[in-house]
């Protein structure tokens, strides 16, 4: 995959910080993991599948599959549990993620400028669901950055079950590893922000990698208080341990504007629902998800006491 990459970026503004991409990628593989030895094997036979092509049919992105074998090869998909993101559907076969992540595609996309042959940068991708809706949106390149090492080859399964696959990549990287240059014209962030110790850091990564008057995506989750600007949390959030801070509305604005962009405007508030996220077998046996994290008598709460989790999504230019 990552002399795919090469070839793609050599086409593109990318071309001087491709080989770096590609060489800080290369270590992040070659970690001690005791699990890779387990998904290279599903991946090495999820690949022996015949191909197809790559669309989206709501909510699923979807591989056109036929096979007699459909049990040995969900299988090999579940050795990849737990499935955060998604859904997606190779022929007959359902990955029914944590996420339905085409809930939040449908409230961030109408708001975006188009896709159609830009360069785009994915950060916290996951195993790049929404990556591929990117590139399906008629992208050049869509570049996803994710440190987890499971979910690149989560990602990795997807795209080897597709016959001719987008410009699209899922890198091993933390957004502080890549270059400072400004080659994307749009950038995702979503999801994020509140995983980050230091805020203002993010965001001037972010804009420093944007071209000028490129387009910021910036979805993260907010409080919705008149008389608090923020809340930091005691330990948990939504039993997430690496919650840092969950900024007001005005607040976040104030950061974005500290950051440099030029303007931000507020395109959606949602309070995240137990129909969006919530328990499947894809996250494995016994697991938990937002249902269990909320108060069980009032879900506008979580089981800490604070308010449930609210997602904003903010367009930000440069």
């Amino acid at each position: 995959m990552l002399d795919s990459f090469l070839n793609s970026c050599a086409d593109s503004a990318l071309n001087a910080l491709g080989q770096e991409l590609a060489n800080e990628s290369l270590k992040a593989f070659s970690t001690n993991n005791g699990n890779i030895p387990k998904w290279q094997k599903a991946i090495e036979y999820i690949d022996s599948f015949e191909k197809s092509d790559l669309s989206y049919h709501a909510p699923y992105i979807n591989i056109q599959s036929e096979s007699d074998n459909y049990r040995q090869l969900e299988n090999s998909f579940k050795q990849l549990i737990p499935w955060r993101k998604g859904p997606y559907q190779i022929g007959n076969i359902v990955i029914d993620s944590e996420w339905s992540g085409n809930l939040k595609w449908d409230r961030v996309f109408p708001h975006i400028r188009p896709l159609k042959n830009k360069i785009v940068l994915d950060v916290g991708a996951g195993n790049g669901y929404f990556t591929f809706l990117m590139a399906l949106s008629g992208a050049n390149l869509v570049i996803g950055l994710e440190p987890f090492l499971l979910f690149n080859y989560q990602f990795q399964a997807i795209r080897c079950m597709i016959r001719k696959p987008p410009n699209a990549y899922v890198l091993p990287l933390r957004l502080e590893q890549a270059p400072d240059i400004s080659a994307f014209d749009t950038i995702f962030s979503m999801g994020v922000l509140y995983h980050q110790r230091d805020h203002m850091l993010h965001l001037h990564k972010l804009k420093k990698m944007l071209k000028k008057d490129g387009e910021l995506i910036l979805e993260t989750l907010v409080i919705e208080d008149d008389k608090v600007d923020e809340l930091i949390p005691n330990d948990r959030y939504a039993r997430m341990r690496n919650v840092w801070r969950i900024p007001s509305i005005s607040i976040i604005c104030s950061w974005i504007e500290e950051a440099g962009f030029s303007s931000t405007k507020l395109v959606d508030i949602n309070q995240t629902s137990v129909n969006e996220q919530r328990a499947t077998p894809w996250i494995g046996e016994n697991a938990k998800s937002l249902a269990d994290f909320l108060d069980s008598e009032d879900q506008n709460f979580t089981v800490e006491g604070y308010p449930a989790p609210k997602r904003a999504t903010f367009i930000c230019r440069n």
